[in-house]
């Protein structure tokens, strides 16, 4: 004889609804985590990349301690870069390495993660400003509070202080480096001799000896500089001042002193393009 169960009314008033909210909660997908910028020289910034490469165009440059919010990494060409935004300005959204950011977020980068950081996305001091008398958000906006609930105190104006001076800082840069001539045609490096100074160009000669070489940059004011590359990586050059560098893949970030700052590429200290 067969035995019929019956089911507590408000069972079968539950189930239809929690077998509906099951594919909504299948398909939320993890949101990004906050990453800190660090594991740079205390006067470096880090590059922030329209892609994912060392020779991507420069969306912006943030300094140590930076959070920005990390949608995820992709290994390309066998290092890992992952996408980021600034936590304090959405405009400034792109690429960095994984190494300088902590902590580092496992997941891939999605595609649809964030706008890609187009010349439109940049802030508004990289780019030629549509109007003169475009009106600026408060120092309340610029915090990320919807309305000015109290005074700023001086810690705020301190972090809006910083900030912009790092902005017009990256938007002289941007303006020498669009007014040089292309490195191809000139065979030179980016190259900065003095505290605040823009980069601009350089022109350069290479010395090939086994594999060892010698980089020799004319600043553009007369004078020359000799930086040493030894088994493929910068080793020292002719200024008793210290020597240091980073690298973003291929490219080697190279800092002599407190002024000096040079950028040249394996390609180029290991022969494959002397920049003649």
């Amino acid at each position: 004889m067969k035995r019929r169960v019956r089911l507590p009314s408000t069972l079968l008033f539950v189930a239809p609804l929690l077998a509906a909210a099951l594919p909504a909660i299948a398909q939320d997908a993890p949101g990004p985590i906050v990453s800190i910028i660090g594991g740079l020289a205390p006067d470096d910034l880090l590059n922030i990349r329209v892609t994912a490469s060392p020779s991507g165009k420069v969306a912006a440059r943030l300094p140590n301690g930076t959070a920005v919010k990390n949608f995820g990494c992709n290994v390309v060409n066998g290092y890992p870069w992952c996408k980021v935004e600034d936590t304090q300005d959405a405009h400034i959204v792109g690429w960095a390495p994984a190494r300088y950011l902590s902590p580092n977020n496992p997941a891939p980068a999605p595609e649809d993660a964030a706008a890609p950081a187009t010349d439109a996305n940049l802030p508004r001091e990289a780019n030629a400003p549509e109007s003169s008398e475009e009106p600026q958000p408060d120092i309340a906006a610029r915090l990320g509070r919807s309305e000015p609930a109290a005074p700023p105190t001086a810690i705020d104006i301190s972090a809006i202080a910083m900030r912009d001076a790092y902005a017009l800082a990256f938007a002289a840069s941007a303006t020498s480096q669009a007014d040089a001539p292309a490195p191809d045609a000139a065979g030179g490096i980016p190259c900065a001799r003095h505290v605040g100074q823009p980069m601009t160009r350089c022109e350069i000669s290479v010395a090939h000896e086994g594999g060892d070489s010698v980089v020799t940059v004319t600043w553009p004011d007369g004078g020359t500089r000799l930086i040493n590359f030894r088994d493929g990586k910068p080793a020292g050059s002719d200024s008793s001042d210290e020597f240091r560098f980073t690298r973003e893949g291929s490219l080697n970030l190279i800092r002599i002193g407190v002024s000096e700052r040079f950028e040249i590429t394996d390609a180029l200290a290991l022969g494959t393009d002397t920049g003649e």
